[in-house]
């Protein structure tokens, strides 16, 4: 029994989750990025409802622009991040597992998208849309949160 679950934990591990242990205070750096990052959305109007709407009516490149050069700058970290054999800040190791394609995806990702669409809102900058004073997004969080509890309560009888 205990190995089954060893095995099963190994599978829900994440492939670069950190072992170090800090103070509660190391926690604010994340915070504080958080906050910036809240700020730059909503500047940005990445956040903006308005803005979604948009993109999904193929009337404006606004998002299509952010959303492209943050694919870019993610597959220039990632060339860099393996052809440098960068590490942590701690000295850790950076591994990025293979991922491996399944029709679950498109499901999921159609999900995503439609809801997406609908709410106007990704998990992402929910809480700077709150932030901003948009309150009727809380039924979004609270479907999200949801959304994840179903998922992790039925992941085990789902196909993956």
């Amino acid at each position: 029994m205990k190995k089954e679950q060893d095995i099963r934990h190994q599978d829900s591990i994440c492939t670069n989750e950190s072992y170090l242990k800090h103070q509660w205070y190391h926690h604010l750096k994340y915070l504080l990025v958080g906050i910036l990052f809240g700020i730059v959305f909503v500047k940005a109007e990445v956040i903006s409802w308005f803005r979604i709407q948009e993109m999904f009516r193929l009337q404006s490149f606004h998002m299509y622009g952010i959303i492209g050069s943050a694919v870019v700058t993610a597959m220039i970290s990632v060339f860099i991040i393996k052809k440098l054999n960068i590490k942590t800040i701690y000295g850790e190791r950076i591994s990025i597992a293979p991922k491996k394609f399944n029709k679950g995806q498109i499901y999921g990702g159609l999900i995503f998208g439609f809801g997406w669409a609908i709410t106007g809102a990704c998990p992402g900058p929910l809480f700077a849309q709150i932030g901003t004073g948009a309150l009727a997004i809380a039924v979004t969080l609270i479907s999200a949160i949801f959304g994840t509890w179903v998922y992790g309560y039925f992941r085990e009888k789902l196909p993956h």
